[in-house]
């Protein structure tokens, strides 16, 4: 295991730990979740444009409006 040092504004260290302490974890296990979604999301954005530029753009089009139709029924 790695450690990180961070330097973070003052205000904004004291947020992190008061949402740590609402959320009853630690402030180092708040930090590896909000970096375990940060590297979720990444992932998600990078393997969605990898799927799009191999894509059929007139089915991801017909795609999106049959989810339109579902959602605005």
């Amino acid at each position: 295991m790695s450690t990180l040092t961070v330097r973070l504004p003052d205000d904004k260290h004291n947020r992190l730990k008061a949402l740590a302490a609402y959320k009853k974890i630690s402030l180092n296990k708040l930090i590896e979740e909000i970096s375990t979604q940060a590297i979720a999301e990444f992932d998600t954005e990078v393997r969605f444009r990898a799927m799009a530029a191999t894509g059929d753009p007139e089915k991801g089009l017909e795609l999106l409006d049959k989810l339109d139709s579902h959602f605005s029924s």
